[in-house]
């Protein structure tokens, strides 16, 4: 570690793999409830489950986003943080708003909750990924400001660097597009057109541009490549990911009472978001092929080719096999969506998170890496986890293209509750790949607490 500060970064680590245990054990619980159907029901509600699920999901990648910058900004800017003080204090301050918010939701009828938070003063609850109440997104605005604040004044007191800068404005990005959460018209079609400013500009869009950083940030450690050749890798995938991101918003635009030309633009520019991501993939193996050390850190560098490769996989191929317009007309709504939607999850920002904490936090412990045997086991998390995700993946494509088949193609079509009884052996498949993915991450989580000589840190 070569700034004291950057020590702020260590509990946001910690509670961000908290934190993902903790969405993991509820995705768990929504997975029995699709074969189960009254499986912990009344105490948690599938719809709860569900709300809460997406939820710690975005809290703790939200807290490990937050950590790699109070990590590696001041390293970037070779200056300590502006105010280590105001980074602890945000950390409490989100922590214990992410963790009333959930129990909120556990212990508290939603419809309570949104009279008891101020719903009623602006409108903002019940819509998907949404949820949060007022106060909750008020104090959401208020950490991300502050915490923006802190990162940007470091940077630009020190070193500015094309890493610092992407970013930046990734994160700039994030605060700025999580404000159209406070504005829900009446009118569904208006709505829906913007609820997809917040949800897609940031998974398809600014959060592209974290994840690319933090992959450039530690590929630049581990390799020794020049920070030149590397920058311009930078630049071409953030520029490709931008334009591509922000056009194809109108993949989301088909069937919602928008224009009928988003058919043309979504599908165009939709079909051209691969591209990126196989940049990335390209732009991760290239920099390792070319590297002019070895790393002690040898889990690091599979985390970060990892990321590469699987946010291809899921965000690129499993996204383009249903963003056209005459495909998607099929295939919309149903569990081609949500194998997508885990795969690239977890291809493009469980795994750059990952990466950057098994780089920094050995680092943050006394020593340039984990000890071997540490080391090993935390790469069969890796393959643990990554193997369950795809086969979690394959049976939700499976039981997609079964739904599809029975529910909107065939001349005899059945009932959506129908289909679901005729597709609940790959319910059931996904529920063991979800058991062996968290064995994975128990796994990861066993790997800190492995004794055994490692390599010190040389400052």
């Amino acid at each position: 570690m070569k700034y004291q500060s950057q020590a702020v970064a260590l509990p946001y680590f910690i509670a961000a793999i908290a934190l993902f245990a903790g969405q993991v054990i509820f995705g768990l619980i929504l997975g029995t409830q699709y074969v189960i159907g009254d499986f912990l029901f009344p105490e948690i509600p599938f719809n709860i489950a569900r709300m809460v699920h997406t939820n710690l999901l975005i809290v703790w990648l939200l807290f490990g986003f937050m950590g790699a910058a109070y990590y590696l900004v001041p390293e970037e800017a070779e200056t300590e943080l502006y105010s280590p003080l105001l980074a602890w204090i945000l950390f409490w301050v989100f922590l214990a708003a992410g963790v009333l918010t959930i129990l909120g939701y556990l212990f508290v009828d939603y419809n309570t909750l949104a009279t008891m938070t101020g719903n009623n003063l602006l409108a903002t609850m019940g819509r998907e990924f949404l949820e949060q109440p007022l106060l909750t997104k008020i104090g959401i605005v208020v950490v991300a400001l502050a915490f923006l604040f802190n990162i940007s004044m470091t940077m630009l007191r020190g070193r500015k660097t094309v890493i610092n800068i992407v970013l930046l404005i990734g994160l700039w990005g994030l605060a700025i597009f999580f404000l159209f959460a406070f504005y829900n018209p009446t009118n569904l079609v208006m709505d829906k057109f913007y609820w997809w400013w917040v949800v897609h500009l940031w998974v398809e869009g600014v959060w592209e541009l974290i994840m690319a950083a933090l992959l450039a940030f530690v590929l630049i450690k581990v390799t020794g490549v020049d920070r030149e050749v590397i920058e311009k890798w930078l630049y071409v995938i953030i520029t490709l990911a931008l334009v591509t991101g922000i056009i194809g918003t109108g993949h989301h635009y088909f069937w919602i009472g928008t224009p009928e030309y988003w058919q043309w633009w979504g599908s165009i520019f939709s079909a051209l978001e691969p591209i990126p991501f196989f940049a990335m993939t390209v732009f991760a193996f290239n920099m390792v092929n070319r590297r002019r050390r070895e790393h002690p850190n040898k889990a690091a560098v599979l985390w970060a080719l990892g990321t590469g490769v699987m946010a291809f996989l899921g965000a690129g191929v499993w996204g383009f096999l249903h963003t056209l317009a005459p495909v998607n007309y099929y295939t919309h709504g149903t569990q081609i969506t949500a194998a997508h939607g885990h795969l690239a999850f977890y291809g493009a920002y469980v795994l750059v998170v990952i990466t950057i904490i098994s780089y920094a936090m050995p680092i943050l412990r006394g020593r340039a890496a984990n000890s071997p045997r540490a080391q090993v086991l935390e790469m069969w998390s890796f393959w643990i986890m990554t193997i369950s995700m795809v086969f979690i993946t394959l049976f939700l494509t499976a039981a997609g293209i079964l739904q599809i088949w029975l529910q909107r193609v065939s001349e005899t079509p059945m009932s959506f509750m129908t289909t679901q009884d005729q597709v609940a052996l790959f319910y059931w498949m996904r529920v063991w790949a979800g058991v062996a993915f968290f064995a994975g991450l128990v796994t990861y989580v066993t790997s800190f607490f492995v004794k055994g000589e490692s390599k010190p840190l040389i400052a």
